[in-house]
């Protein structure tokens, strides 16, 4: 989860929602007061937060986390703002962008701050391992779909762990992007369909009909969704 700190409703708004669709849960704040608020009540991957804010301002927050709590920064900075931007890597910014900025490089940037900081998203061990979605059971550990009215379905190590990303994000839409980059560790270009691909297989092996799907859909520009009620539980 990642937390948005800026005075900005419609940066916080659409930032949000942008980042959303990329696979990464948002809350946020508009304010230092709130910030603190929400990192009280919550864990965060990381923190995109705006230097300039009414109040206590993000270099005074950003001192404060980095001195109290191992969260990544990424800071938001305005174009005449050269020597908050360096004082805010001096007291424990990872990383900076100018606005108005790009979605996409921020996205990049976060990525790579996510990355040297080792907090992207991963399952854990203590996590639940089986989901359960109408009269399916999928093993993530013995990478099977099992059905009562079907044999055991195997799926190959890419589908499986495609198959937990959608059922871990149920009914939110993830991009192409993000999928690829959470199966394969690389970024994708306007040519690679391997995750169009791996899509298809599995939509071969879950679908009743794979050409009208009812729980993998495609968003039109937007990427994929598993839609449906999903049950987690721990492996027997």
């Amino acid at each position: 989860m990642l937390l948005i700190v800026d005075d900005d409703q419609d940066i916080r708004e659409s930032l949000s929602e942008y980042l959303l669709t990329n696979g990464y849960q948002t809350i946020c704040a508009e304010n230092a007061e709130a910030a603190r608020q929400a990192l009280a009540a919550h864990s965060f991957q990381a923190i995109i937060l705006d230097i300039m804010m009414p109040g206590e301002d993000g270099l005074s927050l950003c001192r404060h986390i980095s001195s109290t709590l191992n969260i990544p920064i990424l800071m938001l900075t305005a174009m005449n703002e050269d020597m908050d931007t360096i004082i805010g890597l001096e007291v424990g910014a990872d990383d900076y962008i100018t606005k108005p900025f790009n979605p996409r490089e921020l996205l990049a940037r976060l990525r790579a701050v996510l990355r040297r900081n080792g907090k992207q998203t991963r399952q854990s061990e203590d996590e639940p391992m089986v989901y359960r979605f109408d009269d399916w059971q999928f093993d993530a550990a013995r990478q099977q779909l099992t059905k009562s009215d079907r044999p055991v379905v195997d799926l190959t190590a890419g589908e499986a762990k495609l198959l937990q990303i959608l059922l871990d994000a149920a009914n939110r839409v993830l991009s192409r992007d993000f999928l690829l980059e959470q199966i394969s560790d690389r970024v994708a270009d306007v040519f690679d369909r391997s995750v169009d691909n791996q899509i298809s297989r599995l939509r071969k092996k879950l679908e009743t009909d794979p050409r009208k799907p009812d729980y993998i859909k495609t968003v039109r520009g937007g990427g994929y969704r598993f839609v449906g009620a999903v049950k987690t539980g721990k492996n027997p």
